[in-house]
Order: C-alpha cells, then sequence, then structure tokens
C-alpha cells in the first residue's frame, strides 16, 4: 500500500485545484519560506480527522477555508482527498484504490467521503487502526510533533509509542467499554427506581381487580334486564309516533298548498319589483348617455381650440429654424478661414525644421574635427608616461619597504588598540552579564506567580467540572422519567386513535357501513364525526343529540336505499340514516327567550361543524334550548308551559309536556369527549415530547460545558508543563551566566600583561620608518622635470575639451529648437482636423433644420385635418343627444303604469300569508306531541348509550325470550342496581392497571438481571483487553528501545540511546523517557542536549518505530531544519534506507534532503497569498548536476 495522490482545493493558501502525485521512493515538497509547503503536512492531516483548529495553525476550524487576497475573493468551502493504493489489501476495505475525502462549507457543514460514499469519523480512524496511518500516529510528523517529543512530558509521549506498539485500538474499545458500564450503570439505578415504585403498586390494584371483576358480573345480569326493558317501551312508543305522523301528513299537505299560493304571490311580486328595478337602471343609462354625450360634446370643442394653438406654436417654431439656418452658414465661414490661416503656419514652419537640420549637421561635423586633435595629443602623452615608469619602478620599492614598515606599525597600534577593546569589552562584558542575570533573577520571579496562578485556575477548573457532572446526573435521570411518560402516553393515544378508527362502542350495522364508505361513498360519517363541542358543553349536547348521535349522514335518500339493501343482504343488523337532500333546518323564529335567566344558547349555535352540515345541525339541535342548571331549566318551561325542549349543562333533560329525565352517567366518557381525550393526549405527548427535547438539550449542553472545560483543563495542564519547563530553563541559563562571568574576570588580568609589552616595539618601528623617507626624497627631483613634459600636453588635451563642450551645447541647443518647430507643427495638424470636424458638424446641424422643418409643416397639416374631423363628430352627437332624452319620456310613463300593478299583488300576498301562519301552528302543536314521544324514546336510547354504549338495532341483537312484564322487569333492575351500590367506588381499570403493572414488574426484573449480567460481562472485557494490551505493550516496547539504540548509533555515529518506562501502578498509563549520549558525552536527558542533538534524537525514534512496524508512507515536515549539512546528510541516506519499505513525502528546504529526493515538487507565490505548484523528475537527472 502508498499513497498515489494528494488533491486540495480552497484549502488555506490552495485557491486553485492542485494535485500532488507520488511514486515510492522519496518525494520532495520545497519552496520559499511562507509559500504555503507546510499547508500540505496541515491538509493530510485534515483529511485524517484532525479537530484541533489550534493543530492546524488555526483560531477556528473556518480558518482552513481560502480566506481571499487582494484580487481574489474568498472560497466557500475547502477540499481535501488522498488517494492509497490497496492492491495488497492492507486496509480492511473492498477496493485496489481507496479515497479518503472531506469537505467543510463556510457555514460550518461538513462531510468525510470514503471512495465518494458518504461516511463517520469513526470509520475513517477505524479503517487505518495500526497502519500508523492517522491524526496521531508516526506517519505525519512535523516539528510540533518532535517538540512533543523532545520537550513533552514522559507521559504525553504514549500516543506514539501506543500506536507503534499496535494497542490503540484496544485502548479504544476499552473505552468504549467503560462508557458502555457506565451507561449500564445508569440504567441499573433507574431500573431499581422504578422496581420499587412498582412493587408499591401490585398489592393494591390485586384487591381492586377483584372487586372490578365481581362489579362487572353484576353488571352484566343488568344490561339483560335493561335491554328486555328498553325493547318493550321502545316499540309502544314507535307505534304511537306512526299515527302522530299521519296526521301532521295531512296538515302538511294543506300547508304546502297555501305555501304555493303564497310563494307565487312573492314570485309576482318579486317579478314586477325587478321589472320596476329595470326600468330604473335603464332610465337611468339614458341620462348618462345623454350626460356623457353632452361632455363628449364639449371636449371636442376644447379639443378644437387646443389644436388651433398649436398649429401657431408650430409655425412660431418653423420661423427660429430658418434663423438658425442663416447663423450656421455663418459661422461655416468663420471655420473655413481659420482652416486657411492653419495651413499658412504649417508651411512656413516647415522651411524652419529644414534649416535646423543643416544647423545640426554643420555642427557635427565641427565636433569630428576636434576628436582627432584630442586623439594625436593622447599618443604623445602615452609616449612621455612610459619614461616616467622607471622613475615609478624604483620609487615603488623604497615605497613598498615603507609600505611594509607602515603595515607592521599599523599591526602593532591595531594589537594594542585590541587589547585596549578587549579590556574594554570585558568590563562592559561584566556589566552586562550582570544585568541579565538579575534580568533572569525577575522572570524567575514571573514564571514562579504565573505557575501559582495557572495552578489556582487548575482547581477553579475541577470545582465547575465536578459541578456540571452532578447537573449531569440530574437530567440524566429527568430525561429517562420524560421518555417512560412520553412512551406511555403515546401508547395511550394510538390506543385511542385506533379505538376511535374501528368506531368502537358503535353497533355492528354502524362498524360495518363505516367499512364500506370509501366503496360505497355518499357517507360522510355520524353524527358524531361531524359535530365538534367544548369541553363545556359536551354532555349537554349529547344529551340533546340521545341515541340520534350514532345516526349515519349521507348525501341522499338514493345512498340510503343501498345502504339499507346491503344490511338487509348481508344481515348486519338496522341503523338510522340522515339524508343532506332531505335535512330541513328547523329554529326558532321567535328568540326573545334567550334573555331568560340560566339559558345558555339554542344547541345548534353551541357546536362546530362544517357549511354543508348547516340543515342537519338545524334538524337535529336547531329547537333544542341549553341551560345552566336544572332550577333554571324548570322555571324557563314553567314561565313557557313546557313549550321547548331543554337540556342542562350536566345532562338533564326536559321534553315538551312536563317529562324531566336526569341522574349521573355511570361511565366517564361519551362519543363527544372521545374526540376531545384524543386531541388531549396529542397534547400531552407533544408537551412531553418537548420538555423531554429541553431537557436533553440541558443534557448535552452540560456535555458541552464539561467537554470544553476538558479542554481548558488540557491547556491548562500543558501551560503549567511549559512554565515548569521554563523555570527551569531560567535556572539553568542563570547558572550559565554566573559561570561566564568568572571566566571574563579571569581573561582582564592576562590581557593587561600583553598591553604593556607592546610600546617598546612601537617606538623602534617609528624610527625605521624616517630613514627611509630621506631616500624618497632624492628620487622624487628627477622625476619632477619629466612631469613638466607631461604637464603641458594635458594642458593642450584640457582646452580641446572645453572646446568640445561648447559643440555639445550647441548641438544639444540646436536639438531643442527643431523639437519644438516639430512639438508646434503637431498642433497645428490638431487644430486643422479639429477645425475641420466642427465643419463638419455645422454642416450636419444645417441638414437636420430642414427635415425638421418638414415635420413642422407635416403637423399642421395632420392637425388641420383633425379639426375637420372634430367638427363632423360635434353635429353627430348634437343629433343623438336630441333622440335619448325623447326615449327618457317614454320610459317615465312606463314605470308608473308597473307601480300600480305592484300594489295590487301586495294586498293578495297578506291574505296568502295569514292562511299559512294558521295552519303552521296546528301542525307546530302536533310535532310538539311527536317530540314528546321521541323525547322519551331518546332518553330510554341515551341510558343504553351511556350505560352500556347500545343502540336500539344492538339491543335486539342482545334481547332474550320472557314471559315477564315490564313491572317485573323494573322490579329486578331496582334489585341488581342496590347490589351494585353496595360495592363502593369501583376501579374499573384495575383490572387491566393490575395486568399491565404486573406485566411491567416482571419486565423490570429481568431487565434488572440482564443489566447484572451485561456489567459483569463488560468487566471480564476490560480485564482481558487490560491483560492483552500490557503483555503486547511490554514486547513491543523492548524491540523499539533495542531498535532506537541501534539506529542512534548510526546516525550518531556511535554513542546510545535508551528509552526508559517510568515506575507506574499501571503500565498501560506510565511516562516514557529518553536518555541520549551522543560519541564522547555522557549520558543525560534532552533537556540538556543542543538543538542538533535534540532533532537527530527524535529522528533516530521515528526510523527506529518505522523499522519495526513501517507506515505505508511517511510525510516529514521539516524535521531535519535544526540539523547542520553533515547531519542532514546521514539523515537522507538513512532515509533511502527506509524506502524498501515505506513511502516518504518530505517537506524541507535542506539540500541535502533535496539531492537525496527522487522527485520534487515546488511550491510558489507567484500570485501573493496563493500557492502554485511546479514539477520537476529528477530520477533520470545526474545528482551532480
Amino acid at each position: 500500500m502508498y499513497l498515489k495522490r494528494i488533491e486540495i482545493q480552497g484549502f488555506k493558501s490552495f485557491a486553485n485545484k492542485i494535485v500532488f502525485d507520488f511514486h515510492n521512493g522519496i518525494t520532495g515538497i520545497v519552496g520559499p519560506n511562507g509559500s504555503g509547503k507546510s499547508n500540505v503536512s496541515d491538509a493530510v492531516r485534515w483529511v485524517l480527522g484532525e479537530q484541533s483548529a489550534k493543530q492546524l495553525r488555526g483560531g477556528n476550524m473556518q480558518d482552513v477555508i481560502f480566506a481571499g487576497t487582494e484580487l481574489r475573493k474568498p472560497l466557500g468551502f475547502a477540499y481535501v482527498a488522498i488517494t492509497l493504493d490497496n492492491s495488497d489489501h492492507k486496509l480492511d476495505i473492498d477496493f485496489k484504490e481507496v479515497t479518503v475525502s472531506r469537505r467543510l462549507f463556510r457555514s460550518g457543514e461538513s462531510e468525510y467521503l470514503i471512495n465518494g460514499s458518504a461516511c463517520r469519523l469513526k470509520d475513517i480512524s477505524e479503517l487505518f487502526f495500526d497502519t500508523g496511518i492517522g491524526k496521531d500516529g508516526y506517519s505525519i510528523i512535523g516539528q510540533g510533533q518532535v517538540d512533543k517529543i523532545l520537550n513533552g512530558r514522559p507521559e504525553e509521549r504514549r500516543e506514539l509509542f501506543d500506536e507503534a506498539a499496535g494497542i490503540t485500538k484496544f485502548k479504544r474499545r476499552k473505552g468504549l467499554a467503560l462508557k458502555k458500564l457506565e451507561s449500564e450503570r445508569e440504567s441499573l439505578v433507574r431500573v431499581n427506581d422504578i422496581l420499587a415504585e412498582l412493587e408499591k403498586q401490585v398489592g393494591p390494584l390485586e384487591k381492586q381487580a377483584k372487586v372490578a371483576k365481581e362489579f362487572l358480573n353484576l353488571r352484566e345480569e343488568l344490561k339483560i334486564f335493561d335491554v328486555n326493558s328498553y325493547i318493550m317501551e321502545y316499540d309502544g312508543i314507535t307505534q304511537n309516533l306512526n299515527e302522530y305522523k299521519k296526521r301532521e301528513k295531512l296538515l302538511s299537505d294543506d300547508l304546502a298548498d297555501a305555501r304555493n299560493l303564497l310563494e307565487k304571490s312573492k314570485t309576482d311580486y318579486e317579478d314586477i319589483t325587478a321589472e320596476l328595478k329595470r326600468l330604473d337602471e335603464e332610465l337611468d343609462d339614458v341620462r348618462n348617455l345623454i350626460g356623457n354625450n353632452t361632455t363628449r360634446l364639449q371636449e371636442i370643442n376644447s379639443h378644437i381650440e387646443i389644436l388651433k394653438e398649436q398649429i401657431n406654436s408650430e409655425n412660431k417654431n418653423n420661423e427660429n429654424l430658418l434663423s438658425r439656418g442663416e447663423n450656421i452658414d455663418s459661422d461655416i465661414e468663420k471655420k473655413q478661414k481659420e482652416l486657411e490661416a492653419l495651413k499658412e503656419e504649417k508651411d512656413s514652419l516647415t522651411n524652419l525644421l529644414k534649416e535646423a537640420n543643416e544647423k545640426e549637421n554643420a555642427l557635427l561635423s565641427e565636433l569630428e574635427d576636434i576628436d582627432k586633435k584630442i586623439d594625436e595629443l593622447a599618443q604623445r602623452l602615452d609616449t612621455l608616461r612610459l619614461s616616467s615608469e622607471e622613475f615609478n619602478s624604483r620609487n615603488a620599492d623604497l615605497r613598498a619597504k615603507k609600505e611594509r614598515y607602515k603595515g607592521i606599525l599599523e599591526q602593532v597600534r591595531l594589537r594594542k588598540s585590541q587589547m585596549t577593546q578587549r579590556l574594554l569589552e570585558s568590563k562592559t562584558g561584566q556589566n552586562t552579564i550582570e544585568l541579565k542575570i538579575d534580568e533572569e533573577n525577575k522572570s524567575l520571579n514571573s514564571v514562579n506567580e504565573s505557575l501559582h496562578s495557572a495552578e489556582s485556575t487548575k482547581d477553579e477548573l475541577e470545582s465547575k467540572k465536578a459541578a456540571i457532572h452532578s447537573e449531569i446526573i440530574r437530567f440524566s435521570k429527568v430525561a429517562s422519567e420524560l421518555q417512560m411518560k412520553y412512551q406511555s402516553e403515546s401508547a395511550k393515544l394510538t390506543s385511542l386513535k385506533d379505538l376511535a378508527e374501528k368506531y368502537d362502542g358503535y353497533g355492528i350495522a354502524i362498524k360495518k357501513i363505516m367499512e364500506t364508505r370509501d366503496r360505497i361513498g355518499g357517507i360522510h360519517g355520524v353524527v358524531a364525526d361531524i359535530v365538534r363541542a367544548s369541553k363545556k358543553y359536551e354532555v349537554a349536547i349529547e344529551t340533546a343529540l340521545g341515541g340520534r348521535i350514532q345516526n349515519v349522514v349521507i348525501d341522499s335518500e338514493n345512498t340510503a336505499k343501498v345502504l339499507i339493501d346491503y344490511l338487509k343482504k348481508n344481515r348486519f343488523g338496522r341503523a338510522t340514516f340522515l339524508p343532506l337532500s332531505a335535512m330541513r333546518n328547523n329554529t326558532f323564529s321567535n328568540t326573545e327567550f334567550l334573555k331568560e335567566k340560566g339559558v345558555v344558547g339554542i344547541a345548534s349555535e353551541l357546536v362546530d361543524y362544517d357549511s354543508v352540515y348547516k340543515n342537519l345541525i338545524g334538524s337535529l339541535l336547531g329547537r333544542i334550548v341549553v341551560i345552566d342548571n336544572i332550577d333554571n331549566a324548570i322555571a324557563f318551561e314553567k314561565k313557557f308551559r313546557y313549550e321547548y325542549r331543554v337540556v342542562t349543562l350536566d345532562g338533564d333533560s326536559l321534553s315538551p309536556g312536563g317529562s324531566i329525565s336526569g341522574g349521573a352517567f355511570k361511565n366517564s366518557t361519551n362519543l363527544l369527549s372521545k374526540k376531545r381525550e384524543i386531541e388531549e393526549a396529542q397534547a400531552s405527548v407533544s408537551v412531553l415530547l418537548k420538555n423531554y427535547n429541553e431537557a436533553n438539550d440541558k443534557l448535552e449542553s452540560f456535555n458541552l460545558q464539561r467537554n470544553d472545560i476538558e479542554i481548558k483543563l488540557d491547556e491548562n495542564r500543558k501551560v503549567i508543563q511549559d512554565l515548569i519547563i521554563e523555570k527551569n530553563n531560567i535556572s539553568n541559563r542563570r547558572a550559565g551566566l554566573l559561570e561566564k562571568l568568572e571566566e571574563l574576570k579571569a581573561s582582564s588580568v592576562s590581557v593587561q600583561t600583553d598591553f604593556d609589552n607592546i610600546d617598546k616595539e612601537l617606538s623602534e618601528i617609528e624610527i625605521e620608518t624616517k630613514r627611509l623617507d630621506a631616500k624618497l626624497s632624492n628620487v622624487g627631483e628627477d622625476f619632477g622635470k619629466l612631469g613638466n613634459d607631461i604637464s603641458g600636453i594635458e594642458s593642450d588635451i584640457k582646452e580641446q575639451r572645453n572646446k568640445r563642450e561648447l559643440l555639445v551645447e550647441k548641438l544639444n541647443a540646436s536639438k531643442l529648437e527643431k523639437a519644438g518647430i516639430s512639438q508646434r507643427l503637431e498642433f497645428i495638424d490638431e487644430n486643422v482636423n479639429r477645425t475641420g470636424e466642427d465643419v463638419k458638424a455645422l454642416l450636419d446641424e444645417k441638414s437636420g433644420l430642414k427635415t425638421r422643418a418638414e415635420d413642422i409643416v407635416r403637423n399642421i397639416n395632420e392637425k388641420n385635418k383633425i379639426i375637420e374631423n372634430e367638427h363632423i363628430s360635434k353635429n353627430e352627437l348634437a343629433k343623438k343627444i336630441e333622440k335619448l332624452k325623447q326615449k327618457e319620456e317614454e320610459l317615465i310613463l312606463l314605470k308608473e303604469a308597473k307601480s300600480k300593478s305592484q300594489n295590487k299583488i301586495f294586498d293578495n300576498r297578506d291574505i296568502y300569508s295569514e292562511r299559512v301562519s294558521l295552519l303552521d301552528r296546528d301542525i307546530y302543536r302536533l310535532k310538539g306531541q311527536i317530540e314528546k314521544s321521541e323525547e322519551r324514546m331518546s332518553e330510554r336510547t341515551n341510558y343504553m348509550w351511556n350505560e352500556y354504549e347500545l343502540t336500539y338495532n344492538s339491543s335486539l341483537e342482545l334481547k332474550t325470550d320472557t314471559d315477564m312484564s315490564l313491572n317485573d322487569i323494573r322490579a329486578n333492575i331496582a334489585t341488581l342496581k342496590s347490589k351494585i351500590k353496595a360495592l363502593g367506588n369501583v376501579n374499573i381499570n384495575a383490572i387491566s392497571d393490575y395486568n399491565e403493572i404486573s406485566g411491567r414488574y416482571e419486565l423490570m426484573k429481568k431487565q434488572h438481571t440482564d443489566i447484572l449480567e451485561a456489567e459483569a460481562t463488560l468487566i471480564n472485557i476490560i480485564d482481558e483487553l487490560d491483560v492483552a494490551m500490557k503483555k503486547q505493550f511490554a514486547e513491543k516496547f523492548e524491540e523499539i528501545a533495542k531498535e532506537f539504540n541501534e539506529v542512534f548509533k548510526e546516525l550518531f555515529g556511535g554513542g546510545s540511546g535508551k528509552l526508559v518506562l517510568e515506575e507506574s501502578t499501571d503500565m498501560l498509563e506510565a511516562g516514557i523517557t529518553i536518555i541520549s549520549q551522543p560519541p564522547g558525552k555522557k549520558l543525560q536527558n534532552m533537556m540538556q542536549l543542543s538543538g542538533g542533538e535534540k532533532a537527530l534524537t527524535a529522528i533516530a525514534l521515528l526510523f527506529a518505530i518505522q523499522n519495526l512496524k513501517p507506515s505505508p508512507f511517511a510525510l516529514l515536515d521539516e524535521i531535519e531544519a535544526a540539523l547542520d549539512d553533515s547531519n542532514v546528510d546521514r539523515f537522507a541516506k538513512y532515509l533511502h534506507k527506509l524506502t524498501d519499505h515505506t513511502q516518504f513525502i518530505v517537506i524541507t528546504h535542506r539540500r541535502g534532503t533535496m539531492v537525496s529526493a527522487d522527485r520534487l515538487y515546488g511550491i510558489t507565490m507567484q500570485e501573493k497569498g496563493v500557492s502554485a505548484l511546479v514539477s520537476v523528475n529528477l530520477i533520470e537527472n545526474e545528482l551532480d548536476n
């Protein structure tokens, strides 16, 4: 397995998509500081799951997304992917090539993918277990990791050794097992609490269940007698109702005839009223037309006047255009004269330019003659200078000797100066070191104060962590309790919904009909489905409806026929149907009674329903009055002589004629309340779910706070460790300064002795220097004569050069004059062009004026034609207005005739209305008798429904054959009710509650046993993991220590390196100390080594781990930066040795490492803030090149 490719886009400085292709061997990534090469290492660490922005050198995770530059906008996401060759299937996945990728958006959304499929970070971590690859493995090593190995606490080095020993996955399993064990123990506490609570409930419920069973047996016997009594009474009432309804039919027919005559008179009245209205509208239309046409006539007159004014205005505009045309001709003439003047000036300047050129050529010729004279004088000067060289040679020898003495003199003086300087520096150095010692003392005090502050912070954080842990335990318990309540309420809601959907409590006929509603069609549901009442009115409305609450609401009579045939055919019993097409809204015409004391309202107005059911609800509830209590209800009926059907909020019923029904309902629910119970249960479930989510949110919030505190504690521990290290460093530096101070004091004494011997040597050298000066004076006199000749020639050369400079100045002046003439010519050319363009613009404007004049003439002609047309329209409108006035008079006469007919029809309508009122009153009285009978039937039906949820049809199925009279049956009913009363308050739910609680009790006992077994199993697994990890770590640690010593010797060229496991009660938590002994030095810990020795020691450890447990690839980020050149060569040589089993990607700026690479990638920043890639193949190139 090896790393094939890295793709980066939008990560840090890599704005553009960049692809690195890798092969076996060593690949180097190089570039100047700040070019972004270390971002490659960060990208690989990030894609492998790094969660710390600090480790990626950022403030938060969004900092890894390209932030933009002065020339580029920020990007919205960062994407990194690494592709590995898995041909050897070292990774436990069925792919020969594996691509792991990570994408982060600026909104905070992120995703991990394996071969394009979304996955969890956990999946990626588990994929690379025990391969050395990972954000905490040893396949990615940067200077930060090297520092951690070198300067970290011994226990912080554990991660590296755990990964190398192959126990990381065991530690993860142990961690998961410990979390699960903690969860199981928390569950055990909850189960124990529940068991204790259930034990308190089981005993009392068992006793209540026995009483409930006896109650149900007596109630079943009572139910049979009630059914027989109900059927006998219901059949008698039905016979009386049939007679009442026949009489009602005869009166209704007479009423229908009277209403037909009344309706016809109303129709005739409405027709003639509509005709009068139509005449009024027609009259209004005619009058509007007269007004509109008159207004139009006025508008035409105004339009004609406006057009005349516009024609006058156009004539004036035309005169202005003619005037402007004459002005343009004058302007064109002026511009043409300017053009002629410019052309004349241009010809004059052209001649001047020619003269300037001739003058420049004459000056150049004269300059050439002077240059020839200067060359001849220079040749004569060279000849004289050759003669002077002999004198120079003798002079040079003497001067050289003098210079040697002078050099010796300077050296001695320099030595004296150096001695003085050394004495001064020694004194200054002593003062400086004493100041540094004072600064180190201050730093030591500051570090001690910071250390004390950090330890105080640590105590505060641990105290906060303990408090939050208590809150987590408390909210865990709250969340668990809410979850149980939520599950219980959800189960109750589901049960209620199931009962409602199955029409539980309805007769078989109703259930069967509702099962067919999708097939037959036209079925709206039972009355209970359609009516909605608030809790306050539920009892009153159900009492008012009685047995009709189970009636089936359908579209039409035809649907009723189909359903009745269906019930007969299948022998499913009987049902009552309410066709919407036959329903009539039967409500009170006089509602003055609503003002009486205690009246709540009319029943139909106290319920909610869809508008399509208005007639149905009016028919069922429109003539029933709801009153608050029985006392007010009785007073109301007495006042109105029992003409109304009344129900109270408690369910009492008063019928027309005087009968009163009332009492207590034994069952606590009815059909209307069941709907409300479902809504209440739904609301309860929502509240419980909300509370559970809030508790969970609190729990999660506290967990996050605990995690934050743990992070801060980790950071605090690191600060304390850093301060301890800094304290040690300061102490070491202070000791070194004291030692250096003593050395300087000893050196000052030695320098003072040498200083005293230098003065004697200086005086001897000065005497020899004066003797050489006398010899040099004699040679100088002979040399002076030759120098005079040379000076004469040099004077002539100077004179000729002065003449040349004057000529050059004249030549430059000539060139300036020539340039001025050229510039003036260019200016004239520009003016010629601009003036020509002005002439063209004036000609274009003149052409435009002509076009505008033609448009004005055309507009004047058009407006004259419009005036002629408006005069024609004006005459036509005057004729039209005259005809409309004649029609207005005709309509007024017709309206007067229709009004007389309307008055006659109105008189006839009053006669028919009186006849209808008399018949309506007779029918109302008869309906009162019918209502009393129906009320008694309803009372008995309600009783059967309220007590047993039985309808007449379902009661027929339970009726038994008996010779008993109705009175005997009533006597038996009274006896059974006395026995039931003697039982007292009965908890019917105790039977199901007992079964449920006892079942839960047994289930909890089983869960208790299961949890104890799981706890024991987890403890056994943790013990086994500890044994296996200790055994494997001990073996691997010994191998790593041995291999470390061997690699150390090879890299250092001798010496030794040791790994020591610190003493601890638990080997798996013990720290690891690294001890190094470079060649020729004593055995010492890491803190006493130089920077290069530390780095090479850490590299030796990493190479030792690679030898024993090679990772498929390793990415090294400038880990050899602190090494000198010879050690870099050793590092590179050993790196090549490791390429047999590991592929290396090395980020470096050291030449020795670059030379060893098989392939180089160059990272540059040609555009500021944006990293770019350059690739170079080195395999076939000679390394010397």
